[in-house]
């Protein structure tokens, strides 16, 4: 009779393993740090860029949108960021329907910036069937929410759709202080 090798005796005796060890668990462990510490702050980057990217497309609708309002209703620029907004099926002068209502509701802020209009350069002639009159000029500004975190530059643009910007994130406080930064290319 031919007697069959333990399997149990074969592992003691060779010192078979069963998982891994704790080094190279260790080892595994370290690679998968390194990779996220070089992953996770340019995933940041690029989260500011888009965030950057989508305030100066939100100046330009904000810059499209004021136009579109005073060719309209005749009521020169619109007197706030609400009135570019609504909610209702047909468009007023006081709800134009031109812009997304997270933009035009308060706290203002999209993308992680935040967006601040004011009417310039004094009031227009009031359009019919307005409940106030608009301005004839306008100026918005756009500021990351954390600067650094959410984006590092802040923007600017009045009436002409020229876009500027301020590399400190802080907005501009006038329409002079807008035109005397650089000019976004």
């Amino acid at each position: 009779m031919t007697k069959l090798p333990d399997p149990s005796r074969k592992c003691r005796e060779s010192r078979c393993q069963q998982g891994f060890s704790l080094i190279e668990l260790l080892i595994v462990v370290a690679i998968i740090l390194i990779i996220a510490a070089i992953a996770i702050p340019n995933f940041l980057r690029a989260k500011m860029a888009a965030n950057e990217s989508s305030a100066v497309e939100n100046l330009r609708n904000v810059t499209t949108a004021s136009v579109v309002y005073n060719s309209t209703w005749g009521n020169g620029y619109p007197p706030a960021l609400t009135n570019l907004g609504g909610s209702g099926v047909s468009a007023t002068c006081d709800q134009a329907n031109l812009l997304d209502p997270i933009i035009t509701t308060a706290p203002f802020t999209k993308s992680g910036y935040i967006f601040n209009y004011a009417g310039e350069d004094g009031p227009a002639s009031q359009g019919p069937g307005c409940g106030g009159p608009g301005f004839i000029g306008f100026f918005v500004t756009a500021a990351p929410q954390s600067p650094g975190l959410t984006g590092t530059r802040s923007f600017c643009t009045e009436e002409s759709g020229v876009i500027h910007f301020d590399l400190t994130g802080v907005p501009a406080s006038s329409e002079t202080a807008c035109e005397a930064l650089n000019i976004l290319q």
